[in-house]
């Protein structure tokens, strides 16, 4: 009799003992989960909203202003530039000023393309450092608006 009593008495501390092992692991779990369920699908979706672009702005009118082939101011090695440039612009009426000063404007273009060396240019940096001057030089020249992007459509840099 004294067997059974010690038996029953075992038993209910052992399960109050797995019990008290069982909750906070299985508590651990459902916040663990319910955290990654938040950083993988509720704040995924937060992010896509955020990472979507915003219309694009209203396109102006494109000139291809042509291919210019230059001589780049490398002292020490034959190096040629071949570049094609598109003009994006304001509206119409700049783009009848553009016509009216295309060898102004073409003239620019050339000094600047020849003003520059092969290190100057040959970095993505350099190439939008070229295009930020040829719109101020370009904007200077024009007087009834201006010119809002420069594309670059084709950029060749070769040393001989």
């Amino acid at each position: 009799m004294a067997e059974e009593q010690v038996k029953e008495e075992g038993k209910p501390g052992g399960k109050k003992k797995l019990i008290f092992i069982l909750v906070p692991v299985i508590l651990l779990l459902l916040i663990g989960g319910g955290a990654g369920a938040y950083f993988f699908i509720i704040h995924k979706k937060k992010e896509t909203k955020k990472a979507m672009p915003v219309a694009p702005q209203k396109l102006g009118i494109m000139y291809n202003l042509g291919s210019f082939l230059v001589n780049l101011a490398d002292k020490n090695a034959n190096t040629y530039a071949k570049v094609s440039i598109t003009l994006e612009l304001s509206n119409q009426k700049v783009q009848e000023e553009v016509v009216k000063r295309l060898p102004i404007i073409k003239d620019a273009v050339i000094n600047l393309l020849s003003s520059k060396t092969y290190n100057e240019i040959r970095t993505p940096e350099g190439k939008e450092e070229l295009r930020l001057e040829l719109i101020k030089r370009i904007n200077a020249i024009l007087v009834t608006g201006g010119v809002q992007n420069i594309y670059f459509t084709q950029f060749i840099v070769q040393t001989m």
